[in-house]
């Protein structure tokens, strides 16, 4: 979202929007664009084992607003929060960011219940519907290194399932081109500015998310219907 400014779209500005308004949005936002087609894969066959009930993970795929509205349709995710990883928290503010020079990707920070949905799911989601994996440093009309498609692997046993599904998919030809995600230890997140968060529901008629970000909301329902809740786990919840 390489033009949008904080004035413009600061919280007292924007209201949370009902579920059918957003279905409403849906059924007006034009056909997904190549960078938005999902691509249907198979879970992957390495995944997780735990009895853990909360597990953190951190995705970037390009601009945050779409990643965080996706995962926050997932059932089994407790929280999805936008930020920056990949940088130090010195230079991790909106502003600085979008020089691309920090370090920093634009990332959500997804805390979720393995015991719901496993790490390997999510890896899924990420893959078939939340981004484009297989472009470098941009995704769609967001080019830059901070917008690039990276897992931050916050545990050894994330690190291994990641690298090892990136592998599988390559061989299996899913994607028409490479798999360009990085596999990056997890050094730190820092969340976005308010203003950022909740942006897609929040913000469902702004031309970014129509063209953009709502259609990943639309392949996420139709692809893993199992997996979709109508209602997103909020960062910020409706003030009456």
């Amino acid at each position: 979202m390489a033009s949008s400014s904080k004035s413009a779209y600061s919280l007292g500005n924007v209201s949370l929007i009902s579920v059918a308004a957003l279905v409403a949005a849906l059924a007006t936002a034009p056909l997904a664009s190549a960078q938005e087609t999902a691509v249907p894969i198979p879970p992957p066959s390495l995944d997780e084992k735990t009895t853990a009930s909360t597990e953190i993970a951190v995705f970037a795929g390009g601009c945050f607003w779409g990643v965080q509205g996706v995962f926050q349709h997932v059932k089994g995710v407790k929280n999805a929060v936008s930020g920056y990883a990949g940088g130090t928290a010195a230079t991790a503010d909106y502003e600085t960011v979008s020089g691309g020079k920090t370090g920093h990707a634009e990332s959500v920070e997804v805390t979720f219940d393995p015991r719901e949905v496993t790490y390997g799911q999510l890896l899924q989601v990420f893959f078939s519907v939340a981004h484009n994996p297989t472009q470098l440093n941009y995704q769609g009309p967001d080019h830059g290194t901070q917008y690039r498609s990276a897992l931050f692997a916050v545990t050894d046993e994330q690190k291994k399932i990641a690298a090892a599904y990136i592998a599988e998919l390559g061989k299996s030809g899913a994607f028409p081109a490479a798999i360009v995600t990085q596999v990056s230890p997890f050094k730190g997140f820092y969340a976005a500015e308010d203003y950022h968060q909740d942006f897609l529901t929040r913000n469902p008629t702004h031309p970014y998310i129509v063209y953009n970000d709502l259609p990943k909301i639309e392949n996420l329902r139709t692809l893993f219907p199992g997996a979709f809740r109508a209602n997103p786990v909020l960062v910020f919840k409706a003030k009456s």
